[in-house]
């Protein structure tokens, strides 16, 4: 609707190939809403709609930092999935990411699409030395990459370099590949379906050594976590090193604790608990993760630093491991 302008329910009707009243009718509860602006017209049935250039920003615009589509599509997959997940609670067996449905893995990935196409690069200058190397060449491996989007980003951002994004879930890695061939990035980025635990897997998809790894909000719902970090370890070359970006939280916890962190919590119990538990029983560390469980993990994965990054983020912590 921003790019086509103004639109009478008649226009939007014949566009959409849904019923006039219809459209009509979610037109004006859009516009009561405040979403739309209406432009006065003689008769209800030319009336103008159009969307603000600021709802377009946080609607249309997938660059957008104020870009939040994602979530009505992540919501709803979190409320469809609450029967299982109220089960799983009563049955301690967990729900498979994948039945969280279409609509959590496209909301997750929508969310965070902003910032891995428009603030990876400076992320990565945090590390200067792996910054500079990468501007002539090199392998970065991209772990849990979801739909791909980080993965696409570190291409964009470093265009002499190889990447491969690696995913665990099937639709995910799909999705990946449909986004990397649509963005024209397929002769230096591939994406791989392989458990970020197996070194083994991580190496026969990276070719051999890697340069850098990453790792966005992906850490914390890994079942193996401390055998994911040591499997970056083990792949990365001379004077490599891991960028982790994820959720932060209060280190001593709080009651009531807040915003942001009540938000974090709901979704650890309605979705990242149970299904890391699915996955694994070994470590269920749920959405937040603190910096004491995280240099507990690093210690844990021979790694010998971690360092936590001058990054600004709402919501995401950054460590450079090696």
């Amino acid at each position: 609707m921003a790019a086509a302008g103004a639109v009478t329910a008649g226009e939007l009707a014949a566009r959409a190939a849904i019923a006039p009243r219809y459209a009509l009718e979610w037109l004006d509860q859009q516009a009561a809403a405040g979403i739309l602006d209406v432009e006065d017209a003689d008769g209800s049935d030319r009336r103008r709609f159009r969307l603000p250039d600021g709802h377009a920003a946080v609607l249309l615009a997938t660059d957008s930092p104020a870009y939040l589509l994602g979530a009505a599509p992540l919501l709803l997959g979190v409320a469809r999935t609450v029967p299982a997940v109220a089960d799983a609670f009563a049955t301690g067996r967990g729900v498979e990411y994948a039945d969280f449905g279409d609509e959590l893995r496209f909301g997750i990935a929508e969310l965070n699409r902003p910032g891995f196409t428009t603030e990876l690069r400076a992320w990565v200058e945090r590390l200067p030395d792996v910054a500079a190397r990468l501007e002539v060449g090199g392998t970065i491996l991209d772990a849990g990459c979801g739909e791909g989007w980080s993965t696409i980003g570190l291409a964009r951002a470093f265009p002499a370099a190889t990447v491969v994004g690696i995913d665990l879930d099937e639709r995910s890695v799909d999705a990946a590949r449909d986004h990397v061939a649509r963005a024209g990035l397929g002769d230096r980025v591939t994406v791989v379906r392989a458990n970020a635990a197996d070194a083994t897997a991580l190496r026969a998809a990276a070719g051999g050594e890697v340069t850098l790894v990453t790792a966005f909000q992906a850490l914390h719902d890994m079942g193996r976590p401390v055998q994911a970090l040591a499997a970056f370890r083990e792949v990365l070359g001379d004077g490599g090193a891991i960028l982790v970006g994820d959720e932060h939280g209060d280190d001593e916890k709080a009651a009531p604790a807040g915003e942001v962190e009540r938000l974090k919590l709901a979704m650890s119990v309605l979705h990242c608990v149970p299904a890391t538990w699915a996955e694994s029983d070994a470590v269920v560390n749920g959405t937040v993760l603190r910096s004491h469980t995280m240099t507990s993990w690093v210690a844990e994965a021979g790694l010998t630093s971690c360092e936590v990054l001058d990054v600004e983020h709402p919501f995401w912590r950054f460590y450079r491991l090696s």
